[in-house]
């Protein structure tokens, strides 16, 4: 487990928008901004296939501005980016199987969401600075690995491919309009206050939810892809750390962890150190595997040499961390 420094900022009285906070990422995004000194606004719609939970942020909720309406609403949005210092765009359709059964859906808000806070950006407050959410999910099945920020993208379902293209509106705006934003893609985050009621989520934070139960987990075909798996705290720091320079507007980064697993590895290691139940290998079902990337072994070393960032959990640790988190509140992520 390597680290670096990822020390964080004072935000001492700026002003933070979290659209999609009431999500995973955008919920522990608040709690650290605040423990930092943020006056922090939560905007969500609690969109059913966003995975919002109002329990997220029980211990915090008085002390936030809680905004509850919807990117897709471009007045009411812009009401809330006039005069903020940063925006953390959290807000997203986070299911790939979901995109390809509803694209109209995935389409607005993971798209023309993003374009709407762009123009607002650009009408209302150019000097805020624009942290957006991407994925690693859009580069598709690689060409080349670790693969870096430079690789091609061939996403290969509809949540990926509009992830791509909103983070493409984001380097456009910035390169036209001088808006400083920048993109950083993650990878399979997991820990506390994730959906981990459902598959449409990422599949790690499911299996945790499984484990959780004592149930067991479901691993389709052999599970020898390799994936990427990071710890929530981890993600926070590096989205944090991208918010306070200037030096990388318009670029894009992959906050990833070091060590890269396979889905059955991190399924056994998620039965051994959070459940009781067993890993099941079962067929895939019909039409996912058209969809699957194979294995996904991504590089974080711009991010580690530009921010001096790197993670400082592995995959181990996190989930001890996860599992002791969800010991006393597990009923309020089962719905």
């Amino acid at each position: 487990m390597k680290t670096m420094n990822n020390k964080l900022p004072n935000l001492n009285g700026q002003k933070i928008l979290i659209t999609g906070g009431l999500g995973f990422i955008g919920s522990n995004l608040a709690h650290k901004c605040l423990e930092l000194g943020a006056k922090v606004t939560i905007y969500d719609c609690l969109d059913t296939h966003s995975g919002g939970n109002l329990y997220n942020i029980h211990d915090i909720q008085d002390s936030v501005e809680l905004v509850y309406y919807n990117i897709l609403n471009f007045e009411q949005l812009s009401q809330h980016i006039i005069n903020k210092d940063i925006i953390f765009n959290c807000a997203a359709s986070t299911s790939h199987p979901f995109s390809m059964r509803e694209p109209w859906i995935d389409l607005d808000v993971n798209s023309r969401g993003v374009i709407n806070i762009l123009e607002a950006i650009r009408r209302f407050n150019r000097d805020v600075k624009f942290v957006q959410l991407g994925t690693s999910s859009q580069l598709g099945k690689l060409q080349y690995q670790p693969a870096d920020e430079k690789h091609p993208e061939f996403p290969a379902d509809i949540y990926s491919a509009n992830k791509s293209v909103s983070e493409k509106y984001v380097l456009i705006y910035a390169n036209a309009y001088k808006i400083r934003a920048t993109v950083i893609r993650l990878s399979n985050v997991f820990g506390p206050r994730a959906s981990i009621h459902s598959s449409e989520f990422t599949f790690n934070n499911y299996f945790i939810g499984l484990a959780l139960q004592g149930k067991d987990i479901t691993v389709f075909g052999k599970g020898k892809q390799k994936r990427n798996a990071i710890y929530v705290d981890d993600a926070i720091a590096a989205i944090i750390l991208a918010s306070q320079t200037n030096k990388i507007n318009g670029e894009t980064f992959f906050a990833v962890g070091d060590k890269h697993y396979t889905i059955a590895e991190i399924a056994k290691k998620t039965v051994q150190y959070i459940g009781s139940g067993k890993v099941r290998f079962v067929r895939w079902p019909k039409g996912r595997k058209l969809i699957d990337v194979g294995d996904a072994v991504i590089s974080n070393q711009k991010i580690k040499e530009v921010l001096d960032w790197a993670p400082r959990h592995d995959l181990k640790n996190g989930l001890i961390k996860t599992k002791a988190y969800y010991r006393n509140c597990l009923k309020k992520y089962l719905r």
